[in-house]
Formats: structure tokens, C-alpha cells, sequence
């Protein structure tokens, strides 16, 4: 309870000194909107169903995307860090395109898929793929190497030892690689819905992007407030139970 009144305190303070530098005229109304006029925007695009439209759309691309890139991601890390030769191979190659800003794979998206949804989940599976892949393989290579040897000594093998030893030990690496991916999926959709546009569907980044057309600066500031409350809903929801957990089960949760 403690914490909600400080979070809310907090966003009160900062909303209070946007609006101070609205009536003092520091930016002008073009650029920096009054709250209530970003207010006024989030109230209408839900009251028309604009928004909550948006949103579902680009959360469905999200989730499946960052389903498949974390389908591929797991067991692909899994190999590679069991796998010399992968490491030399596919572990290189996972260091060098996540330094790859996501925006870098919108032109080759565009290029191959065209403007169609394609495009769109190849962006977002680049954006998990190599985090996803990289965090398991270092969670795996750093695991003690007793873990490895008692349980061959109790007999376990192969896919055996993989699953119930090797995989449980590396979970906290996987929670955080698969955390860090969602963060690139999402910051890879806003990249592509900006750029790729689909008749079909428009998510919360075509209406930014829409947004900056016009100069409609309410609109840019009020997605932006959306998609940033997605974000922390989906970290609380998806990630935080995982890490409470994992903490708990570690003894590394705080009293």
C-alpha cells in the first residue's frame, strides 16, 4: 500500500509540473499539450473503440511473434551452449545481430514480405530470437558443474539431464533472457508499425505515427502513455510472478 501511494504521488508531482510548464508557456501548446487535452484524446479514441482496437492488434502481433521467438530461441540456446561447434557458429553470429537495432530489420522485412503482417512478426522474432538465445546459453555455461556431475552419478543422461537438471538450474537466465526479449519484440513492433503499414490492421505504432502527420501531438503523447502502461502490465503480469518465485525458490527473496 505503502508503495501505491508513493507511485501515485510520484506521477501526481510530474503531471503538476507539465501543466505548470503549459501555463507558463515554456513549450508551445503544439508541442507540449496540457494533460487534459491528452486526457481528452484517450477518453474519445476509447469511447470510439480506436484505441482499444489498436491495442488488441498489436498485442496479438506481439504475442505471437515473441511465441515463435521464444520457441526457437530456448532450444536453439540449449544446443548451442551443450555444442562447441554451434557456440563457434550460431553463438557468434547471436552476439553480433543483437547489437542489431531492431529498426535495421524493417527494409529487409519490407524487402521480403512486402507490407503484409509478415513483416511485421519477422521483426518482432528477430527482436526475441537472439536474446532469448544468448540468456540460455550463458544461464547454461555458468551452471555449477557439480549439478552435471551428481546427477550422472544417479544416472540420469542425455534429454534426461537436459530437462530436469540442467534446464530448472538455468531458470533464473531464462526468465531474465526471456524478459529482455520481450522488451526488444516490443520496441521491434513499434519500429515496424511505424514503418510497414497494413490496411488490414492498425496497431498502436501506426497511430503514433499517424499522430506525428497530423501534429497531433495529443495523440503522439497519449499512445506513448498506452504503450508504456502496456509495457509495466505485462512486466507485473508475466514477469514478476516468475521472479518471486524464482527468488523464493533460490532463498534469495528479501524479508
Amino acid at each position: 500500500m505503502k508503495r501505491i501511494i508513493v507511485a501515485v504521488c510520484f506521477f501526481a508531482a510530474l503531471i503538476a509540473v507539465w501543466q505548470s510548464l503549459v501555463t507558463a508557456g515554456v513549450y508551445s501548446p503544439v508541442l507540449l499539450p496540457a494533460p487534459n487535452q491528452v486526457g481528452h484524446y484517450l477518453l474519445n479514441a476509447l469511447a470510439d473503440g480506436e484505441l482499444q482496437s489498436a491495442a488488441w492488434i498489436t498485442t496479438k502481433r506481439l504475442a505471437i511473434g515473441y511465441s515463435i521467438g521464444c520457441a526457437i530461441g530456448l532450444p536453439l540456446g540449449l544446443m548451442t551452449a551443450r555444442s562447441k561447434y554451434l557456440s563457434d557458429t550460431i553463438g557468434v553470429l547471436a552476439l553480433g545481430l543483437q547489437t542489431l537495432p531492431s529498426v535495421c530489420w524493417v527494409p529487409l522485412a519490407l524487402l521480403w514480405f512486402g507490407q503484409s503482417e509478415a513483416a511485421m512478426l519477422f521483426v518482432v522474432i528477430m527482436g526475441t530470437l537472439w536474446s532469448v538465445l544468448i540468456a540460455v546459453d550463458n544461464g547454461v555455461k555458468n551452471l555449477p558443474p557439480i549439478y552435471t556431475r551428481a546427477a550422472r552419478t544417479m544416472g540420469s543422461k542425455g534429454i534426461h539431464t537436459l530437462v530436469r537438471v540442467v534446464l530448472p538450474a538455468s531458470l533464473p537466465y531464462v526468465i531474465s533472457g526471456m524478459k529482455q526479449g520481450w522488451a526488444f519484440a516490443w520496441r521491434s513492433l513499434m519500429a515496424a508499425e511505424i514503418y510497414v503499414t497494413i490496411i488490414g490492421g492498425y496497431g498502436l505504432g501506426h497511430l503514433l505515427h499517424f499522430g506525428r502527420e497530423l501534429n497531433a501531438m495529443d495523440q503522439v503523447i497519449g499512445v506513448i502513455f498506452v504503450i508504456v502502461l502496456i509495457g509495466l502490465l505485462a512486466d507485473k503480469i508475466l514477469f514478476s510472478p516468475w521472479e518471486k518465485f524464482l527468488h523464493r525458490r533460490w532463498g534469495t527473496a528479501s524479508n
